[in-house]
């Protein structure tokens, strides 16, 4: 019973902060996208009734409010049982991947789940041995939500948004998958706070350690989550507003919270994978399954301290960087991404075989670290060599001898 009380009150906390940090995440971005093209962000709405601004704090509970109050328009063309059930099914899987992320390492408060006096953990499913795996899965479903959005909205701009999700997140898949599997190697576990620990044990982050699994994992977090530059699903200036074309109120604001969930999701994942998580040397102790109240504190604020900047960083590249063009994008993924992602694969594989390691003794980590950041260079310098310097945007069949101005191509 004290189990399940304690699993209530994490979820609830859990959903509760993700819905709060949702809708402030948007006034941010805002306040970010002004700070960048230098202008004003919101400012005005403040507390109710009264002049008080607050520097536009209240502007997430007005805009909540008025998708509350907008009306619920549903198309006649739509098939409208799947028109509802794509919102549904992408905010739910976008909410349960978060069941087996930790948001800190212990709180030192005994309880006695299955008979055995132990401290609180800082994840709601602390037990799950394949949380990456149960991580991808979901994401997996999350792609179904946006598919079927735009197919049931029986609509020619949904429908390309879909088809344009489809294709990238797919692709986009392999790449992370690759770069995750480096991780899983370094480490030997599937369980996102095994992978911290061992980073907070060796002192050594996995991004100092595997420079290229670090950078294929980042650009391939920035797709998954369909975010500028790879924003192609949505892609307003083509496709108005693509999967998500048809929808209204409610079921639009679903989608919205979702694709702010991703991110915060891949923000997570970039931080516990790459970033040591919870780790600050000197500040946090090394041991994960036990800490005194001042590092459970510290713990959890280095967490959120490092997922705020890697947010800060998603929300300065959207407003910076322009779209790519979808072949550009799909080309980066099958002709970079992923030959990037297999030759950090095989590196992290060689170098962390046994007779290698054991061998190297006490300047392992050194080695694994030079060795890696050498792999790193030398692809990343190839990659560039094998890739024209001047790329060609002129519309297809512009360079044919059959090509003139304003006759296009010759049928």
């Amino acid at each position: 019973m004290t189990g399940l009380i304690v699993a209530v009150i994490k979820i609830a906390i859990l959903v509760g902060g993700l819905m709060t940090a949702a809708a402030y995440f948007v006034l941010l971005e805002r306040k970010v996208a002004a700070w960048v093209q230098d202008r004003r962000g919101p400012n005005r709405v403040g507390l109710p009734l009264t002049r008080i601004r607050l520097f536009g704090l209240g502007q997430p509970l007005a805009d909540g409010l008025k998708f509350l109050f907008k009306e619920e328009y549903v198309p006649r063309h739509v098939d409208r049982l799947l028109f509802t059930l794509a919102p549904i099914v992408i905010l739910t899987s976008a909410l349960a991947i978060f069941a087996v992320i930790p948001f800190g390492s212990v709180l030192p408060i005994e309880t006695g789940i299955a008979g055995v006096e132990t401290p609180i953990q800082m994840i709601v499913a602390p037990g799950m041995d394949v949380g990456l795996i149960y991580v991808f899965a979901l994401s997996s479903i999350a792609v179904y939500g946006v598919i079927l959005g735009g197919w049931s909205s029986n609509n020619k701009y949904g429908y390309l948004g879909a088809l344009r999700s489809s294709a990238q997140m797919i692709a986009y898949e392999l790449p992370l998958g690759l770069a995750i599997l480096g991780v899983v190697l370094a480490s030997g576990s599937l369980r996102l706070g095994a992978i911290i620990g061992q980073q907070a044990e060796t002192g050594v982050w996995f991004a100092v350690v595997q420079p290229l699994g670090f950078v294929v994992f980042v650009v391939a977090a920035f797709a998954e989550a369909a975010r500028l530059p790879f924003d192609l699903p949505e892609c307003e200036q083509e496709l108005i507003g693509g999967y998500h074309t048809e929808y209204s109120g409610m079921r639009l604001i679903m989608f919205l919270i979702a694709e702010f969930l991703h991110m915060i999701t891949a923000s997570f994942l970039i931080v516990i994978l790459f970033l040591g998580g919870w780790h600050f040397w000197g500040l946090t102790g090394t041991d994960a399954a036990s800490a005194t109240w001042s590092q459970a504190i510290l713990r959890i604020v280095v967490l959120m301290v490092k997922i705020f900047a890697v947010i800060f960083f998603f929300m300065l590249v959207r407003w910076s960087w322009p779209r790519f063009r979808f072949d550009q994008l799909m080309a980066l993924a099958w002709k970079v991404m992923l030959p990037l992602g297999l030759v950090n694969l095989l590196a992290v594989a060689i170098l962390s075989e046994p007779a290698i390691s054991d061998r190297l003794g006490t300047h392992n980590v050194v080695v694994f670290a030079v060795c890696s950041w050498a792999v790193a260079i030398v692809a990343w310098i190839a990659t560039a060599m094998a890739q024209p310097l001047i790329a060609d945007n002129r519309p297809r069949g512009e360079g044919s001898a059959e090509w003139s101005p304003g006759r296009g191509v010759k049928e």
